[in-house]
């Protein structure tokens, strides 16, 4: 990675998505999410400052009350994650007290980053939190958001909140090992493994359809990515379905893509 040494970054906002989380029926997957919590709780005992963005709340609560497939209608979606929000959180808070480690919940809208008093309020509770050794799981108010439930599977979200947080990197998990020249499922498809600038023709690969499984897409982990480095934190997309890659990724030999905006290309 162009010598990029993951090792040395300190507080790491990790973003996972619904695809990585849950199953296509809406209930968690019991077997990856427990090994994420495990390698989190990891890294946070390596030294490492660890925030979580979590999606899943919508999709979770339709696999809780029987739902076939996610609601398209604004009022069930906002049922639904009024549902899955309180069983990821009683998954994430049991799980992580395995190893001794407390978390706590924080619901955001997107006025939170917008308004001075409440950004510097969130500020001030995740900074606190941090300081206190706590987990902060953040996920969207998808109960009282109406703005396609707010942040597009909560890419924008984690951006935001990296940077709220002064975070040193943000980790995108999601179902493909990184951003592609083309749609990942051609034959002659390439991973980009670093971007130092986001071109037009990259933009019009990730708007493919199928270039990823997850509701938000591509396209908008481009943007958190965007996002971020205008805040000068770098960011990554890799592969979530072993979390265990975690531990490749600060030990600089995970494949995936860096996009490190702020630096030169010599």
């Amino acid at each position: 990675m162009d010598n990029f040494d993951f090792s040395a970054r300190k507080r790491v906002a990790v973003k996972v998505g619904t695809s990585t989380l849950a199953y296509k029926t809406g209930n968690i997957n019991l077997r990856r999410t427990k090994k994420l919590v495990q390698v989190l709780s990891d890294l946070k005992n390596s030294g490492h400052d660890v925030i979580l963005v979590t999606s899943g709340a919508v999709g979770v609560g339709a696999g809780s009350i029987g739902l076939a497939k996610k609601p398209t209608d604004i009022p069930v979606k906002q049922a639904c994650a009024a549902i899955g929000q309180s069983r990821l959180m009683s998954f994430y808070s049991t799980e992580f007290a395995r190893y001794n480690h407390t978390v706590a919940q924080i619901l955001a809208t997107r006025d939170v980053f917008s308004n001075k008093t409440r950004r510097e309020n969130i500020y001030n509770t995740m900074h606190t939190l941090l300081s206190m050794g706590v987990i902060p799981i953040i996920n969207a108010n998808d109960s009282v958001s109406v703005e396609q439930l707010d942040f597009d599977e909560n890419d924008t979200l984690s951006a935001l909140i990296a940077g709220v947080c002064e975070a040193d990197l943000l980790v995108m998990l999601t179902d493909v090992e990184g951003l592609y020249d083309r749609n990942p499922s051609e034959p002659d498809a390439k991973l980009i493994p670093v971007v130092t600038k986001i071109t037009d023709s990259m933009i019009a690969a990730a708007g493919e359809k199928g270039s990823e499984l997850a509701s938000g897409g591509m396209l908008t982990k481009i943007e958190a990515a965007s996002i971020a480095g205008e805040q000068g934190i770098p960011s990554v997309i890799i592969q979530g379905e072993d979390p265990e890659i975690l531990y490749d990724l600060f030990e600089n030999k995970a494949v995936c893509t860096l996009f490190d905006l702020k630096r030169t290309v010599s």
